[in-house]
């Protein structure tokens, strides 16, 4: 998946390709989307990521959290920024379907975990979002909790592979004046002789009309004149999830979770003042367990010095991944009779 190699776009790509090109490619980790698609008038879904297939809760990975534009709604990433782990599976929905969201999620752990809110602590559910309302009739609220369950159980059957596009949670997203929506690629690196992956998934919706620039192409100057759109604003947000299974500790985590600012600088976005520009980088290497008769954990990190090859190969991922949600994803209709097409009409 990703991009395909005939796809006519060319992205200056440094590092190797993961062999799904996806962000399932790191060991472990899962992904499925639900769609909610009903006439015009609704748009939306659920994409569920999964960082491991065990016991999230008991055996947490972990995290670091980059707020590039606080314009959004997204939920627990506080204490992911404070605690350095992630404990949950990671949704990603539209901005009013969080509360719906987040209960569903909460259910899912209470019933796997007997002991949270009785033995132990309670539990940092993880739910990002995006508006998808110019497409979709977000005040009806379409999302619902049996949505959510669907999605993480077809993540735990069968989430090694997932289509990317208007699908899931970004059926009704829109990005850089053309349709958004569900886009993951992967990046293999080399270190001390032996082959890691760094994958990302995000979930589209940000960016002016007519600033798409693709491996350098100042290519959505063209799309805009063909289409004799009016030149709007960089408005709607992105969520970049990265993984990983190179061991890294939770401060490096957060530097790789900032450096996709940069992917999103080479597709054409200024990070506007309407977006919500967030990233969540995670590490399945380095595992933290809820419970230990130990006072001290052992955990890896990566040499600083070097750890600039993660950097690029992440960089490269998200920005593949923006290009690949937009690449595959079709023209749709949607509420209000908004129109938004799909890149492939224009190449």
């Amino acid at each position: 998946m990703g991009l395909p190699k005939d796809s006519g776009l060319e992205l200056h790509s440094k590092w190797q390709r993961g062999k799904l090109n996806l962000i399932t490619d790191v060991p472990g980790v899962k992904v499925a989307n639900v769609t909610i698609q009903d006439g015009a008038e609704i748009n939306t879904g659920v994409t569920a990521i999964l960082p491991h297939t065990g016991d999230i809760f008991h055996d947490k990975v972990m995290a670091g959290v980059s707020v590039i534009n606080g314009f959004g709604k997204s939920l627990g990433l506080v204490q992911v920024e404070e605690l350095g782990t992630i404990e949950t599976p990671i949704i990603m929905t539209n901005t009013l379907s969080v509360g719906t969201a987040a209960e569903a999620l909460t259910e899912y752990m209470l019933e796997r975990n007997d002991d949270i809110g009785v033995k132990t602590g309670t539990v940092n559910c993880l739910v990002t979002e995006c508006n998808d309302g110019r497409l979709n009739d977000i005040r009806g609220l379409h999302v619902k909790k049996e949505h959510v369950r669907e999605a993480l159980s077809k993540a735990e059957a069968d989430g090694d592979t997932f289509e990317e596009g208007a699908v899931g949670g970004g059926t009704g997203m829109c990005c850089l004046g053309l349709k958004g929506g569900i886009g993951s690629s992967s990046r293999i690196v080399k270190v001390d002789d032996r082959d890691y992956t760094v994958g990302a998934i995000v979930m589209s919706n940000f960016g002016g009309s007519g600033n798409l620039v693709i491996g350098g192409d100042h290519i959505g100057k063209r799309i805009r004149e063909r289409m004799a759109a009016e030149d709007k604003k960089d408005l709607g947000s992105i969520i970049m999830i990265i993984a990983t299974d190179i061991p890294l500790s939770d401060r490096q985590l957060k530097r790789v979770a900032k450096r996709s600012s940069i992917a999103l600088g080479r597709c054409g976005s200024y990070l506007g003042n309407g977006s919500g520009d967030i990233a969540v980088a995670f590490s399945t290497g380095n595992r933290v367990p809820h419970y230990s008769d130990k006072s001290l954990i052992d955990i890896k990190m990566y040499d600083d010095e070097k750890i600039d090859r993660v950097f690029e190969a992440a960089v490269e991922a998200v920005e593949e991944s923006v290009i690949s949600s937009m690449y595959h994803a079709e023209t749709t209709k949607g509420v209000r009779g908004n129109i938004y097409y799909g890149l492939r009409e224009f190449l």
